[in-house]
């Protein structure tokens, strides 16, 4: 059975780190000392599930975290520092702190570190979550030991609702664009003033205009999903940022 270690210390680890093509120490006090930390680990960068949704949940949420007190973020995953490093960038993960754990030794001494030679990887990190408070494990959230890869528990949904159950989530925002476009100008400046962070997909880059009638049944740009919920172009928005004021 893998054990909590909640109310223990975390291990005293030094990670090698890559930082601006320099070699950087990066020490656990460093990382915990006098600070309010949470930390999720996970198999590996680059695998489905933590790039589609374990690292992107955590990178979502950050500034509630950070309303509610967290300090930092913490990625952690038995890889060596120059696949964290690509894999932050493919993530644009700028909230989360990805630390290398390229010779299992903190995995292994939160007894984390699991067997994965089933499936090619070696040793790997079990998945789990933890709120880590001045260096001390106030909570762990461990994902259930049954086959395969489960994710459940430690997820960022589930450690909010720890933190805070009454924590508002930010809205969830998309804008389909297109460059030279007054109108997609005119709606970013409307969600900027509003402090509604969005993901954008550009008509010509990552989208075709089928892609967006045949999500929004509209040839024309802008146009805006909250939560889901098409809003439509400029006027829309507008429309619906001044009744939700």
């Amino acid at each position: 059975m893998l054990p909590n270690r909640e109310g223990q210390k975390v291990p005293d680890v030094t990670f090698r780190v890559r930082q601006n093509n320099e070699w950087v120490s990066i020490t656990t006090d460093e990382l915990f000392k006098s600070k309010t930390v949470i930390v999720f680990s996970l198999p590996g960068a680059f695998t489905p599930t933590c790039s589609s949704t374990h690292l992107p949940g955590y990178n979502d949420l950050a500034g509630v975290f950070k309303e509610n007190g967290v300090d930092d973020i913490i990625c952690m995953s038995v890889n060596d520092t120059f696949v964290m490093n690509e894999w932050a960038k493919d993530q644009q993960a700028d909230n989360i702190t990805l630390i290398p754990d390229g010779n299992g030794e903190f995995t292994d001494g939160m007894g984390m570190l699991v067997d994965k030679t089933d499936l090619g990887f070696g040793k790997r990190s079990w998945r789990y979550s933890m709120l880590v408070k001045d260096g001390v494990v106030e909570k762990m959230f461990i994902e259930p030991e049954e086959p395969g890869d489960p994710f459940k528990v430690s997820d960022a949904d589930t450690m909010l609702n720890y933190i805070n159950p009454e924590a508002q989530k930010p809205k969830c925002v998309t804008l389909f664009s297109k460059i030279g476009c007054p109108f997609c100008a005119r709606a970013k400046s409307m969600l900027e003033q509003y402090g509604l962070s969005y993901e954008e997909i550009v008509l010509g880059q990552n989208a075709t205009t089928r892609s967006l009638r045949a999500a929004t049944g509209a040839a024309t740009v802008p146009q805006v999903f909250i939560d889901g919920k098409l809003i439509g172009g400029s006027e829309a928005l507008e429309a619906y940022l001044g009744s939700a004021a």
